[in-house]
Parts: structure tokens; sequence; C-alpha cells
């Protein structure tokens, strides 16, 4: 088999500036517009390029799907036009669920994007073993530097640069205020005993506790193993699993069986296990439309339920946020946490003014856009941070600052097929046909098999 990178994104507090995470979020939070702002006039459109005049075409995919998002990168593109009218940027969008497979048939029927949405990690260094990415080390250096270098580090591999970052985020518990209010819940839960007492106070009161997707957004319900093996297992533990394919420990049997006692509560919305992440009858919407009391996602979560709230609009009760609960006796500290970042992975075949396009998103003006929009987009551009205003998603950066590790995204950490593994193993606790112990004997097996 050829070589896979799997690893864990390990930050300094002094190295990160926060960033916004994968899944398409692109609508407002509580407090902001949801209508696209415009560029500052230093921003309205991108410098003339000196490469070529010849015609160019950019086949771009993103996966930020619900507005002002969507409308935002098609403003940049329509700029980079403005600017380069031999440029002519294609853009491809999709849903975070149906991206995933499509990517994966365009690229083995030859079909590379130019530009395509990337979450780094064993996914991007598979791409790269296999040909289908373009080393832009060159391209990049004399910007590099004005990128997060934790958020870059994550499109590195084997010292080579293959994406940019866009953003870079946290995945935590998203609350319904008004809920708990109506539950008799006075805080947000700090432990896992909390969360659990929290979940027993809603279904006292006919509230469902938690939105959770289980088809074919298998990865919201990763979140949860994911978490809880992140606070038992510790970051050494957590590295020698990713790096060294060693899932052995008890400590992920420990995770399961915290999941089970959370499942055997029975606290997700009717028919979750066919539920997906977005659109009607998603995890997304059950919370948008106040049918839930809480959601585990990423920042951009603000975003997608916004999206799929009835007039598209910010969601009109109180949200909340709040860091993944402390596990007594655990490994890993309360501050660890889970995320990774979304970015932009540079096709085998791209042309140079796909590049110099990541340049011009990347340049702090647009940067700044993106982190007004105050929908779950949280910028890497150093100097971008201020532009996030929205007090939630503060809240996000203010957890991130105060860790020293971030696992990264499991099914992003690992290979594509190993992710796959993990997901659906997980799922099989949620669905109740699988035990804390099968589960990391499964991830095990597949991984020392080369998956």
């Amino acid at each position: 088999m050829r070589s896979r990178a799997r690893f864990a994104v390990l930050l300094t507090t002094a190295s990160i500036a926060f960033a916004a995470c994968s899944g398409g979020g692109a609508s407002p939070s509580p407090s902001s517009a949801s209508s696209v702002a415009p560029p500052p006039s230093t921003a309205a459109s991108a410098p003339a390029s000196q490469a070529s005049t010849e015609p160019v075409t950019i086949n771009w995919w993103h996966i930020a799907n619900n507005d002002p998002g969507k409308s935002l990168f098609q403003k940049f593109a329509d700029e980079y036009h403005a600017a380069h009218p031999n440029v002519t940027i294609k853009i491809t969008v999709l849903e975070n669920d149906t991206f995933k497979p499509k990517l994966q048939t365009e690229i083995q029927g030859g079909n590379v994007p130019d530009l395509f949405q990337s979450w780094g990690g064993g996914g991007m260094a598979e791409q790269v073993d296999a040909g289908v990415l373009k080393d832009i080390t060159a391209d990049v250096a004399s910007w590099k530097d004005t990128i997060n270098q934790g958020a870059l580090g994550m499109y590195q591999y084997k010292g080579k640069q293959y994406g940019i970052p866009y953003d870079l985020g946290m995945v935590g518990v998203w609350y319904n205020k008004d809920l708990f209010q109506q539950a008799g819940i006075s805080a947000p839960p700090a432990t896992w005993e909390d969360l659990l007492a929290a979940v027993d106070k809603l279904k006292a009161k006919g509230i469902t506790p938690i939105s959770v997707g289980g088809s074919p957004a298998t990865w919201t319900e990763m979140f949860w193993w994911a978490y809880l093996a992140t606070r038992e297992c510790g970051q050494e533990t957590m590295l020698k699993a990713t790096n060294d394919k060693d899932w052995t420990d008890p400590c992920f049997v420990e995770a399961g069986n915290k999941v089970k006692e959370l499942v055997d509560k029975k606290p997700f919305q009717e028919g979750f296990l066919a539920a997906n992440w977005d659109g009607a009858g998603g995890s997304a919407a059950t919370m948008a439309l106040q049918k839930s009391g809480m959601l585990l996602q990423g920042q951009w979560a603000p975003g997608t339920m916004q999206a799929n709230t009835a007039d598209k609009k910010a969601v009109p009760w109180n949200l909340g946020w709040f860091p993944f609960p402390s596990v007594s006796g655990g490994k890993g500290k309360a501050t660890d946490g889970f995320g990774g970042g979304n970015g932009f992975a540079v096709g085998k075949d791209a042309p140079p003014e796909a590049v110099d396009f990541l340049k011009y998103i990347s340049e702090k003006p647009q940067a700044d856009r993106l982190g007004s929009l105050n929908t779950g987009f949280l910028p890497v551009t150093v100097g971008s941070e201020s532009s996030v205003t929205d007090p939630q998603l503060t809240s996000v950066l203010d957890a991130r600052s105060k860790a020293d590790y971030v696992q990264l995204y499991l099914d992003q950490a690992t290979s594509t097929d190993l992710g796959n593994v993990i997901n659906d193993a997980v799922a099989t606790l949620f669905a109740g046909t699988g035990t804390p112990e099968q589960v990391p004997q499964t991830i095990d097996a597949s991984a020392k098999s080369g998956g």
C-alpha cells in the first residue's frame, strides 16, 4: 500500500488564529445580517494579472452551499474575473455529503478540479501520493506568511504545500438558551455528568435533547465518540492511534461506553438514523426549528441552521455555545479540542491563475469580508480575527485560544477508507447494533490491514 499521512493538528495558543470548518456553513448567526457585505474599496478588484492574456478556465468546487457564503464566494470569482477578463472561474457548488463521493468518482475518472474543498490530513496525503495534486510550494512562497501557520501546515505533506486554508475551527455544543431555561438548566454543562443531567431535564419537559444525523451523515455521530476519545485517551494515545495504527487502548472502549450511556437515554430526534446533516429533516433543521436543545457541531453550524429556517434568516431564538464537557479520570485536558479547517487543494493540472485566485481570496480585505458574515467562517489570514464579532463565534475563538492540542477530525486525520470505517463503526453504537468493544476492534483491524 502507498504511504498515507495520519496526523492530528497540534497547535499552540501562540501560533493559532481561529477560522471556520467543514460543512458548507454559509449563513449568519443570530446577531448578524443576512446580506453579503459589499467589498471595501481597497478590495473592489484583484490586481491585473501579468502572467498571460490567453483565455483560462478555473474549475472551482466548493461546499459553501448556503447563503450568504455561497454568494460571497461567487462575488470573489466575479471580482477576480473583472480584474482578469481572460480568466473564467467555473464554480460547482455541492453539499458536503454529496461532494465527497462525487469528487472521488471524478478523480478516479481522471477529471481533477483545479481548486476543490479540502480538509488536509490523510485524505489530502492520499491525493498527493496518487499524483492528483499540484505542489504549490514555490508559488505561495512570497505570501504564505500572511496565513496562520498552524492552519497552513494542515495543507502540507512531506514539507510541500498542496493547498491553502480559508478557516480553522473547533467543534463544540450549540444549544437553545430558551429551551434550556424552560427545562430549568441554569448553566451550560461543564462535565459529562452535567450533560447527562441536562438530557434528563430536557426530556422531562418534553423537549428532544439532542439532534444528530445518522445517514449519510454518520460523521455527525462520529463527533461524539471522537470527542469522548480525545477526553478519555489524551494527546499521546490519539497520536499513537492515528499515526501508528494502534486503536487497542482501553480508553477507546471507555469512550464507547459513554456514547452508549448517552444513546440509552434516547436523547435524539425521531428518525435520526435516517437524518442527514443539511436540508429538510436534517439535524441542522431539527435544531433550527427548535425541535431539539443541543447540537454537537463545528463553528459552521449557525450558518447551516439559518439556511434551514423558514425565511432563511437568523434563528429567532437565543443561540449559545459551550465547549465539549470534561470527563472525570480521562487523560485528556478539559481544554483539548476536536476540529479542523476548510481550505482548497490545487489540482495537478491547475493553471497558475488558480493559485493567484487563492492569493486573492486570502488577502485581508477578502478574509475580513468572510469573517464579518458572522456565520461560522473564522478566517485564517493574519490580522483578520477581529472581523468576527458575533458573541457565540467569539466564544469559539476564545475556547480555541485556550487549547494546546486539537485533534483533527478522525475521518480526515486517517485515510479515506479508514475514515469511512471509523464513521460506520461508531454509527453502530447509535443504531444499537454494535458494542463499545467492537468499535475500536473494527477500526484497529482495518487500520492494520492497510485501511
